[in-house]
C-alpha cells in the first residue's frame, strides 16, 4: 500500500465528547478488509445527517468519527475477496455500509430495517477524509454525464428522496406537496415530476420556492400555508415535528404522508378526525435498501437530474456545516476533498 498512496492522511473528525463541533486532524489512511475497497475521495456531500452526528442528535456510536457518507472517488486498492468495482473505477461510497444478510428483513427486501445494520460517517469512517474503505458489496457504480460534484448528493439526498417517494405512493397524476426544499428535497421533486406528479413546494427560503418554481413545481409557498388544493400525497422532509399535523390536514382523503428525515423535532397532538380521518395513512423512513439506490441511479441515467450544488474547500468542512444549520446553502454544500 506505502508505495501507491500516503501513510497519512487529512481528515475532519466528530468528538463525541464536544457536540457541536467537528476538527481536522491527520490519520492514517485505512487499510481495506477482504471484503472492501480503499477509495480515493474527490468529493462528499454534506447532510443533514451529518449535522445530527456532529450535534448529538443521534447518540454517539464512536467517540470519535470521520462524518460523510455520499463520497465520490476512485478506487485505489481492493481487499481479496472483493468482486465489482476494480481499481481505476469511479465509486460511490453510500449511508448503509453493511447488513446481516440473514434476518427476516434482509430476506424480505427489507435490509434497511436491519437490526444489525451499519453506517458510514456514523459506525464508521466517511468521507471526510481523503481516502475512506467501503464493503465492495455496498458500493455504487455511478452514472456517465454527470461531474463528481453533482453525483454526491445522489448517494443520499437523492436515494432517500427516492425512497420517501416511493413510501408516499403518489397518484398518476395526482398532487404530491413536499415539505422543506433543500438536497433532498429538489432532486425528488424532479423525480416526481418525471413520473406525472403535480408538485407543490412548502419552504420557508425565498431562494427555494424560486428554485423549486425553475425546476417545475405548480406552486411554491410557507410551508404553514393551505395548498391550491388537497394533496394526494406529501414528504416531509423538513425535521420540523410541528408540520406533520400541518401536512395531514393538507392532505385529500386516503392520501399518504411520507417522513423521510432521520431525526424529527417533537410531533404536537393529532386531533383524529382533522389529521387522520378518511384513510390518510403516516409513514416514517428508515435509510435505504441498495436496491433503491440502484433504481436511484437508473433514473439519473435516463433523465439528467438537475444538481444544484454549492461547494466548499476541504478546510472549510466546519463552515459548511454551520451554513447547513444555519439554512444558507441552496441546493447542496460539497466538499471538495481532492482538486
Amino acid at each position: 500500500m506505502g508505495a501507491m498512496f500516503p501513510a497519512s492522511m487529512r481528515a475532519w473528525v466528530a468528538p463525541a465528547s464536544r457536540p457541536g463541533t467537528i476538527e481536522p486532524l491527520v490519520l492514517r489512511v485505512p487499510v481495506p478488509a477482504d471484503d472492501e475497497l480503499l477509495v480515493r475521495v474527490a468529493v462528499c456531500g454534506v447532510c443533514r445527517t451529518d449535522l445530527h452526528v456532529r450535534d448529538g442528535d443521534l447518540p454517539a456510536h464512536r467517540e470519535r468519527v470521520v462524518p460523510g457518507h455520499e463520497a465520490v472517488g476512485e478506487v485505489v486498492a481492493a481487499g481479496r475477496d472483493t468482486t465489482g468495482p476494480a481499481v481505476g473505477a469511479r465509486v460511490g461510497i453510500p449511508w448503509l455500509r453493511r447488513t446481516c444478510g440473514r434476518c427476516r428483513w434482509c430476506l424480505h427486501g427489507q435490509e434497511n430495517l436491519c437490526p444489525s445494520s451499519v453506517y458510514t460517517g456514523w459506525d464508521a469512517d466517511g468521507g471526510y477524509a481523503e481516502y475512506a474503505t467501503v464493503p465492495a458489496a455496498y458500493t455504487y457504480e455511478l452514472p456517465e454525464g454527470y461531474p463528481e460534484e453533482e453525483l454526491a448528493p445522489l448517494l443520499c439526498a437523492g436515494i432517500i428522496g427516492y425512497r420517501a417517494l416511493r413510501r408516499a405512493d403518489p397518484l398518476p397524476g395526482g398532487h404530491l406537496g413536499i415539505y422543506g426544499y433543500g438536497a433532498s428535497a429538489h432532486l425528488t421533486a424532479q423525480v416526481a415530476l418525471t413520473q406525472g406528479s403535480v408538485v407543490h413546494v412548502f419552504t420557508r427560503s425565498p431562494a427555494a420556492r424560486e428554485l423549486a418554481l425553475n425546476l417545475g413545481a405548480a406552486s411554491a409557498t410557507d410551508p404553514y400555508a393551505p395548498p391550491p388544493q388537497p394533496l394526494d400525497a406529501a414528504i416531509l422532509f423538513a425535521p420540523a415535528g410541528d408540520l406533520v399535523p400541518v401536512a395531514l390536514e393538507a392532505l385529500d382523503s386516503g392520501g399518504t404522508l411520507s417522513i423521510a428525515g432521520i431525526h424529527l423535532t417533537d410531533i404536537p397532538a393529532l386531533d383524529y378526525q382533522r389529521h387522520l380521518f378518511r384513510e390518510r395513512t403516516v409513514r416514517s423512513v428508515a435509510a435505504n435498501t441498495r436496491e433503491d439506490g440502484r433504481a436511484l441511479f437508473a433514473v439519473a441515467a435516463e433523465q439528467r437530474l438537475k444538481v444544484m450544488v454549492t461547494e466548499y474547500d476541504f478546510d472549510q468542512a466546519s463552515r459548511a456545516l454551520d451554513d447547513l444549520s444555519a439554512g444558507r446553502v441552496n441546493g447542496v454544500a460539497v466538499l471538495r476533498v481532492r482538486s
